[in-house]
């Protein structure tokens, strides 16, 4: 496929960011944001959980979510560990979950807005594809 070639079929379709659960938040921040140089542009989560978006320097990005005590815990790890998901950028997050939907997709979390901590706000929604891979839908809004 050229580059540049659109996507047809999501509008505004290409990658938006892949989701890792760190094992060292502080290893993890400093091998990503330092050596690799990856920008913060979003913080957020909670008291309990640091999570944050590095843009990898072309428009996409890295999401670092900070361990838990049970995401540390043998047989904790997340179905596809430790990559959480990744997610796919689309101008249309509720038509393109409809599309995955109408295609016999599982649904897990239907399109909401969601604002990161006054830094971003956005449209999501996640699914599960053919091999189990979580995967998210997200929309930049203006």
């Amino acid at each position: 496929m050229p580059v540049g070639t659109k996507n047809t079929i999501i509008q505004g379709g290409g990658m938006h960011h892949i989701a890792i659960q760190t094992r060292d938040w502080d290893e993890s921040m400093r091998f990503y944001r330092d050596v690799l140089g990856m920008k913060v542009v979003a913080e957020f989560g909670s008291e309990t959980r640091k999570i944050v978006l590095l843009d990898m320097g072309d428009g996409s990005h890295m999401e670092l979510f900070q361990p838990t005590a049970e995401t540390k815990a043998p047989g904790s790890e997340a179905p596809n560990d430790p990559v959480f998901h990744f997610a796919l950028a689309t101008t249309d997050t509720r038509g393109a979950t409809e599309h995955v939907r109408q295609a016999g997709y599982q649904v897990t979390v239907e399109p909401k807005d969601v604002d990161l901590a006054g830094q971003m706000n956005v449209t999501i929604s996640f699914f599960v594809g053919p091999n189990g891979e979580v995967i998210e839908f997200f929309q930049v809004n203006e």
